[in-house]
């Protein structure tokens, strides 16, 4: 029933003209519903849902005032030893006051230096504050020094310089983020989320290479300088949530804040040797049934009617075996490791739905140890498919994120 359901859904995008394999030239044109199509690359056209509601005009605040609203000033040394250790030190006005501190030889160690004037200049990362007397010996591998200002404003949404950007995993399709989509549009604000290649009725390559997190990670890039503002916050599920990383750190000073939901631990992707998606596609293509009912087991805390109904309505784990198995085998991004994630200065909310089996609470507890500003909350009844399951408190969270900004 699974594959006869993805062929009705496949007839149904051609007769309305959103063909999930369109190959011409196509320039990205709005339509009357929302939804363009952009070519990223030759014959690689992506669905993208765009809307930008009338705004209500209110007087800006005068530029010297805001000027001086909601400005943290990041100063950080990330010390990487060669046996794997972080040592982060938070320089100047720290933003988070906790001392975090593991015999995991892959831990972090956090320091607060509580007179920073008395730290001498181009000093190494023992001074200040000494970690246990063994590791004053060792050599560094790497030393990194974050120094920036940033600003961090509310978005109330009457300004035009705000755009959210929605970013879904592997299987989804934008429709996931539907109940997302029309919340923050009734509010206001203008939202863009892109069906990744081979997803919903974005076009589907039929080469391997074109779904590798590179691939799919210039996608994003292109859609993002398409239609970024001045002030942009990245929204992300899962897998999703690595390219909100990648925009963040390519782009710090175009992405003001970031949202992660459910999207794990700042380790380095690398595809699993041992996984299921390893098989031969023909395998995977009789396994569909079972994957499908796999994942609605370990996606969502409970598993009737409704449930399923959404994931049908959100068009969710709906790609074809060769494009589900090239996305999981193409996950290997080496760069994105805790010293990357660590660098960032961007403000970010972590998402967790308690009862997901795909990532352990753990991982996102982890991430926001290594995240200079983060703030970790836990949805007790839901899972990884939480956006789905308790769109409400999603849309809560979201939105008072977005209209946070720091004290002076």
């Amino acid at each position: 029933s699974t594959m006869l359901t993805s062929i009705a859904d496949g007839l149904l995008c051609c007769l309305l003209g959103k063909t999930p394999n369109a190959v011409g030239p196509l320039d990205s044109v709005e339509s009357s519903d929302g939804y363009s199509f952009m070519e990223v690359k030759p014959g690689r056209i992506l669905r993208v849902r765009h809307s930008i509601p009338k705004r209500l005009e209110f007087p800006e605040e005068p530029e010297d005032l805001a000027a001086e609203r909601g400005t943290v000033h990041c100063k950080r040394r990330i010390t990487l030893y060669r046996n794997g250790q972080l040592l982060i030190e938070n320089l100047g006005d720290a933003v988070r006051s906790e001392i975090l501190h593991c015999h995991d030889p892959n831990s972090t160690v956090e320091l607060e230096m509580s007179d920073p004037a008395g730290i001498p200049g181009g000093g190494s990362a023992k001074d200040g504050a000494t970690p246990p007397g063994k590791r004053r010996k060792r050599k560094p591998k790497k030393v990194i020094t974050v120094d920036c200002k940033k600003r961090i404003t509310s978005c109330k949404g009457s300004h035009g310089d705000v755009v959210l950007f929605f970013i879904h995993g592997v299987g989804g399709s934008l429709d996931i983020w539907k109940e997302q989509l029309e919340f923050f549009s009734k509010l206001g604000y203008e939202v863009v989320a892109p069906d990744l290649a081979g997803h919903g009725c974005s076009s589907a390559p039929p080469v391997a290479a074109a779904y590798t997190f590179y691939a799919l990670a210039e996608d994003m890039r292109a859609v993002f300088k398409r239609y970024a503002k001045k002030r942009n916050i990245l929204i992300g599920h899962s897998y999703g949530v690595s390219f909100c990383t990648f925009l963040a750190h390519e782009y710090p000073e175009l992405v003001h804040k970031v949202i992660m939901i459910n999207g794990g631990g700042p380790t380095a992707l690398e595809p699993s040797l041992c996984s299921i998606f390893n098989m031969p596609t023909c395998v995977l293509r009789c396994l569909s049934p079972c994957l499908a009912w796999s994942f609605l087991k370990a996606g969502f805390a409970r598993q009737g009617a409704k449930e399923k109904q959404l994931l049908k309505e959100g068009n969710a784990f709906n790609v074809s075996s060769f494009v589900l198995r090239a996305m999981m085998s193409g996950q290997y991004w080496p760069e994105g490791d805790e010293v990357y994630h660590a660098e960032l200065a961007v403000p970010v909310l972590l998402v967790h739905g308690m009862h997901d089996k795909f990532v352990p609470v753990e991982e996102d507890q982890r991430m926001a140890e290594i995240l200079l500003i983060a703030f970790l909350k836990v949805i007790d009844e839901g899972s990884h498919m939480v956006m789905l399951e308790c769109p409400d408190t999603v849309n809560t969270l979201l939105h008072e994120f977005v209209l946070w900004e720091p004290d002076t």
